[in-house]
């Protein structure tokens, strides 16, 4: 594979006379594990949105697998393989775990292979899904059956049924205990030594410790740090960001 996955130049919002993101630059290779941290109001969710295309940019371009993402809508983007997660997830709560495995794989996983994916592909994907998070034994439950930390697993899973190549996780662990932080952040790896890159957003420093290969850091909309994990953290930029020095 040549050149970067997502490729983020010269990235800017402006909310009226607010600036959110102030000239981003960013690359994520092909399988890397990227962290993305920052203080409340640092530009992390602006800039997820202008990936993701919730959110238009205003200057500069988001090009991910080599083409231009600019214009393209949030379900476009998906269809051309970057997915996200949620901090709040929120299943359709009449459905079963499997048929809320089976939308996203009903949606975007046939554009993505370039077929219509068969009846029998769809379950065989569904309970591979089901037994990759951990929710098998749940499969034909409903999401008012699950604990957090598995919503946050079935939240998981509709992002990575779409087959992606890229997967934004937006704090899946917020509010979770220190083991089943752990256990996100093992299937977070797992995840990725399947092949789906990965952007982990997380305030929680010891999961994003463990999970990084590599440290982004933003602070009032500008990136300040990018490189190594142990390095970024004792960066005095970053630590005064964070203790307020």
């Amino acid at each position: 594979m040549t050149g970067p996955l997502l490729q983020i130049e010269n990235v800017g919002k402006r909310f009226g006379g607010f600036v959110a993101l102030d000239g981003i630059n960013l690359t994520v290779a092909h399988g890397e594990r990227v962290g993305l941290i920052g203080p409340n109001g640092s530009g992390k969710s602006t800039l997820v949105n202008c990936m993701c295309g919730t959110l238009q940019n205003e200057t500069g371009r988001v090009m991910f697998d080599g083409r231009l993402m600019n214009g393209m809508s949030a379900h476009q983007r998906a269809r051309r393989g970057m997915a996200r997660s949620f901090q709040l997830p929120r299943p359709f709560v009449t459905l079963s775990v499997a048929e809320n495995l089976r939308i996203p794989l009903l949606y975007a996983a046939h554009a993505r292979r370039g077929h219509h994916l068969t009846h029998e592909e769809i379950e065989n994907r569904c309970h591979e899904l089901a037994g990759l998070v951990g929710l098998a034994a749940k499969a034909n439950r409903l999401p008012r059956d699950l604990t957090q930390v598995e919503m946050r697993k079935l939240e998981l899973a509709r992002a990575v049924a779409v087959d992606p190549k890229l997967l934004i996780a937006d704090e899946a662990m917020a509010g979770l205990s220190q083991s089943e932080v752990d256990e996100i952040v093992a299937l977070l790896i797992t995840m990725n030594e399947r092949g789906v890159t990965i952007i982990m957003i997380e305030h929680i420093m010891r999961a994003v410790m463990a999970f990084s290969q590599r440290l982004v850091v933003l602070v009032t909309g500008k990136k300040i740090a990018d490189g190594p994990p142990q390095e970024v953290v004792s960066h005095p930029e970053v630590i005064g960001a964070y203790l307020g020095q």
